[in-house]
C-alpha cells in the first residue's frame, strides 16, 4: 500500500473477494469513486461492471477515462515477481540494444533501473484477465501536505464513532464540553470548562487551560494550551506552548462538501508568490507568547515568538 492515503482498509473484503475468485482474481487493487475533474489527478480504471476485470488503465491521463480511480492499495498473489522480472528482463534488453547512446549520467540509464508499478505493470495486466478492482465506498484520501492532516484526522474520527465509539470523548459532569468527535489521551490534563470540538485529537500529555477553545485541530504529545488560548485549523507540535487569550487559526483546505465524490486538493505552498493560506503549523518546542495572533503561518521547530504573524513561514 502507499504511505500517503488513508482510509477504512477493507483489507479482509478484498481478500475475500479474491479467494471468490481464486483462480482468476490474482491481483486486486482498490478503487474508489472520483468527480471527473479530480479524476485526472489520480491513475484510472476502466473496468468490466460484472467481473470488475480491469480492461485500461492509465496513470494520470490527459483527458477523462474513468470516474474510478486508483486508492494505492492492494493485494498481489506472490506470482506478481514473475511480471515485474519481465519488465526488468524488458528494460534491461533495452539497455543492451542501445548502449552505445546511454550513459550513466543519461535519465535513460537510470529509467531502466526504475520500475513502475502502475505504469509499468497494471498497464501491462490489463485487459489479461488477471488484474481486478475491488471498489469501496468507505471513505478515502490522500495525504500530500501537512494541511490535509487535520481532514485525514477527521475521516478517522468519524471511523471511530461508528466502529470505536469508546475510543472517542463524552459530555459529563466535571469535564469539557465536547462538540462532535473528539479525541482525549487518557494523560491529558483538560480544564472542565474547556470546549473542545469538532475533529479534535489531543494527544499525550498535553495541558489545556481554562476556557480554552479548540476546533479541528491535533494537539501533538506535551504542549501546553495556557488559559482562554483559541485553536482552530492547526497541529500544535510536541512540547509547544500558547499564551494565555491567545489566537492560532488557520484556513480549512477541505473537498466541496457539496460533492460527495470529491477528493481534497493538493495545494501548492505558494501561489502567484504568496503563501497559500492552509492549516498553521506549529512545529516542535515553539512558544506563542500572551494575546497575539497567529493566522495561516508555519512556524519552524524550536521558535519563540514575540508577536503576531499572517501568512508567513517563520524560520
Amino acid at each position: 500500500m502507499n504511505a500517503d492515503v488513508c482510509c477504512a482498509f477493507p483489507l479482509l473484503q478484498m481478500l475475500e473477494f479474491q479467494k471468490k475468485h481464486e483462480e482468476t482474481h490474482r491481483y486486486i487493487m482498490l478503487g474508489t469513486t472520483a468527480n471527473r475533474t479530480q479524476s485526472l489527478n489520480y491513475g484510472c480504471i476502466v473496468a468490466k461492471a460484472d467481473t470488475q476485470e480491469v480492461l485500461h488503465y492509465v496513470e494520470k491521463p490527459g483527458t477523462f477515462v474513468s470516474d474510478i480511480i486508483n486508492c494505492g492499495i492492494y493485494l498481489f498473489s506472490p506470482s506478481i515477481f514473475e511480471h515485474i522480472a519481465e519488465v526488468f528482463k524488458r528494460n534491461q534488453q533495452d539497455l543492451q540494444l542501445c548502449s552505445s547512446c546511454i550513459s550513466e549520467e543519461n535519465s535513460s540509464w537510470q529509467r531502466t533501473e526504475v520500475i513502475r508499478l502502475e505504469q509499468d505493470i497494471f498497464t501491462a495486466l490489463a485487459g489479461r484477465g488477471q488484474l481486478y478492482v475491488y471498489k469501496t465506498d468507505g471513505f478515502w484520501s490522500q495525504i500530500k501536505s501537512a494541511g490535509s492532516a487535520i481532514y485525514a484526522s477527521r475521516l478517522y474520527l468519524d471511523q471511530y464513532h461508528v466502529t470505536h465509539p469508546e475510543r472517542l470523548a463524552h459530555n459529563k459532569a466535571g469535564a469539557p464540553v465536547i462538540l462532535g468527535n473528539v479525541y482525549v489521551h487518557p494523560t491529558a490534563n483538560v480544564d472542565p470548562t474547556a470546549v473542545l470540538g469538532p475533529n479534535v485529537s489531543i494527544g499525550m500529555g498535553v495541558t489545556i487551560g481554562a476556557g480554552v477553545r479548540v476546533r479541528e485541530s491535533i494537539i501533538l504529545h506535551g504542549a501546553v494550551l495556557q488559559d482562554h488560548s483559541c485553536v482552530l485549523n492547526t497541529i500544535v507540535g510536541w512540547d509547544s506552548s500558547i499564551g494565555r487569550w491567545a489566537r492560532v487559526e488557520g484556513t480549512p483546505s477541505d473537498p466541496n462538501p457539496n460533492d460527495p465524490y470529491a477528493k481534497i486538493d493538493s495545494e501548492t505552498l505558494f501561489r502567484e508568490g504568496k503563501l497559500t493560506p492552509s492549516i498553521t503549523i506549529l512545529g516542535c518546542n515553539v512558544s506563542i507568547p500572551a494575546e497575539v495572533v497567529i493566522l495561516n503561518s508555519i512556524v519552524l521547530p524550536h521558535k519563540e515568538l514575540s508577536r503576531s504573524f499572517k501568512n508567513q513561514i517563520i524560520l
